[in-house]
């Protein structure tokens, strides 16, 4: 892990990145950035109506990140291993989603004006699963705001980063698809995924877990 001082995991809501960051950050001593999620004020107003409040929402996220990310630049970032659970980038997917084109047009002129300014990582974990998967650990955290999730919603969002990430190229890129491992519970799966996070140094690397074989 010496050559990976700021790790970022990445996904589609669901997927287990906020789980994995804090496995993470636990096994090598790392300190966590985590997504502002629930203090979002308009979130749950977005779930209930995405054409009303995207644009609050969104803005809300790209500034609260913004934020956090130059917190980052005022502190000595690799003074330690740095774990994470959002890449800055990705901000533009859930704009291009939910925006109306003057929406995103405004949009996109605060987030060139914001974006150059972000630590890339040293590695980007991306973590994918199939949408019935998501849906169904969406619904067992049972978090209020997701009450009203849209699966047609997912299935876009799930989409969108697959463009992201096939075109991703700013950094070391490993992908892993989840869908039928349990990284949180089973000891197995947690190290084999250790291992490859340990081995991607360089490129664009694809993991599929032996389990998801079967």
């Amino acid at each position: 892990m010496s050559d990976h001082r700021y790790i970022v995991v990445e996904g589609p809501i669901g997927v287990g990145k906020s789980s994995l960051t804090n496995i993470l950050a636990e096994r090598f001593q790392a300190r966590r950035v985590m997504e502002v999620v629930e203090e979002n004020p308009f979130l749950s107003s977005f779930y209930g109506d995405k054409a009303k409040f995207a644009f609050q929402t969104q803005m809300f996220f790209l500034l609260s990140r913004f934020k956090q990310q130059q917190e980052l630049f005022q502190q000595d970032l690799f003074s330690a291993v740095t774990m994470s659970d959002y890449l800055f980038a990705k901000d533009r997917i859930f704009a291009h989603l939910t925006l109306d084109p003057n929406e995103l047009a405004l949009y996109e002129r605060v987030f060139e004006a914001l974006g150059p300014r972000v630590t890339k990582p040293d590695l980007v974990i991306y973590l994918q699963a199939r949408n019935d998967v998501l849906m169904a650990r969406i619904r067992k955290r049972a978090r209020e705001f997701e009450r009203k999730f849209d699966p047609t919603y997912l299935e876009d969002l799930c989409r969108r980063y697959n463009e992201f990430f096939f075109h991703y190229v700013d950094t070391p890129l490993l992908v892993v698809n989840t869908s039928d491992i349990d990284f949180v519970n089973n000891a197995e799966d947690l190290e084999n995924l250790m291992n490859v996070v340990r081995q991607t140094k360089k490129g664009t690397h694809h993991y599929q877990p032996l389990a998801s074989r079967r």
